[in-house]
């Protein structure tokens, strides 16, 4: 026990990790079950009720259908400040199910709050358990932070599996965008000079914007797919549209690169004299800012478990984009990633298939240790908490 904690720390972290390796079957139950049952974003029924239920099982205070939100969850266990919220995760990618582990991410959320529980004293503190749905494009998160979820919350935290471990994530900003054309029919072999090809709109602005990646920054991302683009070929297309997702460091190289973007799409319209319609698509999620305070106390932890992470480093996940940026630019948060044994990358079938093997899930376990300790410790010690706090409040 330290000078300044105002628990018996170290008993505090024996109970915890004690408490995990004792959940340590069921956990992977769980992640199993939510694995096998693949659900897509704010659809999570099933994963919903599972994890609910288990907490409910296990004495938190548990509200169903959170914020407004059918298959968001609230848990609440413990008493008194600090409040630490731990996310849970789990939605599926379309076809190819939990390519993004996060079946790993809810077991592991489910892990953090039993440790928390069974390790913080009476009135040291208290742990919130939150199940964010639609992390895959739909923004749960930032639908939760808006209507006051992160209300009274000191810090947030959850973790990620990925093909390597990082306490830093460079996790970026992202805006989904739906470009639309509209040009007139024609027949394309009688009179094509009748028609205002749509297609072709959507063509130039295409190649539009793969030609001014040459003057994009390193750290800029704009990738598309056409949804629509005619009915047949005899038929010069009326309507032609796209799906583009736009992403950059943060918000402010957000907004640069999407006038540019837009230019692209409005230059090609004009060029085949359509008209377009842009629409910004479900909520813009903002780059993770990691909290460097607590990041090191989460490599100070791991290193418990033989593992050491570099101080400061990027890895893990890099140039993908989350809702946690969000809750990161609300509270002080770390989104550390976890290695599971893979040669695939996230968002890939083999990711898939790594994601429920008996190897991850152990190297969830250990993640979720360390993650329980790093909370303990802003829990136990105010100058660890506050230090923490003034390092977001410098960057706000």
């Amino acid at each position: 026990m330290t000078a300044t904690a105002l628990f018996d720390l170290d008993a505090a972290k024996a109970t915890a990790t004690r408490t995990i390796d004792a959940a340590d079957a069921r956990l992977r139950d769980l992640s199993l079950e939510i694995h096998s049952h693949p659900e897509l974003g704010f659809e999570e029924h099933y994963a919903h009720d599972l994890l609910t239920g288990f907490l409910s099982g296990e004495g938190f205070e548990v509200e169903l259908a959170a914020y407004g939100m059918p298959t968001a969850f609230r848990a609440i266990a413990g008493s008194g400040g600090p409040t630490v919220a731990v996310f849970c995760e789990y939605d599926a990618l379309p076809e190819i199910g939990h390519a993004c582990g996060h079946n790993l991410i809810a077991a592991s959320g489910v892990a953090v709050g039993l440790a928390l529980k069974a390790a913080l004293p009476d009135g040291r503190g208290t742990v919130i358990v939150l199940g964010g749905p639609a992390e895959e494009g739909g923004g749960g998160k930032i639908f939760m932070l808006n209507r006051g979820a992160l209300d009274g919350v000191d810090a947030a935290m959850m973790l990620h599996p990925a093909p390597g471990d990082s306490a830093w994530a460079n996790l970026i900003a992202i805006e989904q965008i739906h470009v639309r054309y509209h040009g007139r029919n024609a027949h394309a072999g009688a009179a094509p000079w009748a028609g205002v090809n749509a297609l072709d709109a959507l063509v130039l602005a295409y190649s539009s914007i793969s030609a001014m990646r040459q003057q994009m920054r390193p750290t800029d991302r704009v990738h598309g797919i056409i949804t629509e683009g005619g009915i047949k070929p005899n038929i010069i297309p009326d309507v032609a549209a796209a799906e583009y997702y736009i992403r950059a460091r943060n918000m402010a190289e957000l907004a640069e690169l999407r006038a540019k973007v837009v230019g692209c799409f409005e230059g090609a319209a004009t060029s085949a004299g359509c008209t377009v319609d842009i629409e910004t698509v479900g909520e813009t999620y903002a780059e993770v800012v990691t909290n460097c305070a607590m990041a090191n106390l989460y490599c100070d932890n791991m290193e418990q478990f033989e593992l050491v992470l570099p101080r400061g480093g990027q890895g893990g996940i890099a140039g993908a984009s989350t809702d946690m940026g969000n809750i990161s630019q609300a509270v002080p948060s770390i989104h550390p990633t976890f290695g599971i044994p893979t040669e695939a990358v996230n968002h890939t079938p083999g990711f898939t298939a790594s994601a429920a093997t008996p190897e991850a899930h152990r190297r969830m376990l250990r993640a979720s240790k360390a993650l329980a300790l790093t909370a303990l410790d802003l829990y136990a010690d105010p100058a660890l908490l506050a230090a923490a706090k003034a390092e977001f409040a410098s960057e706000a």
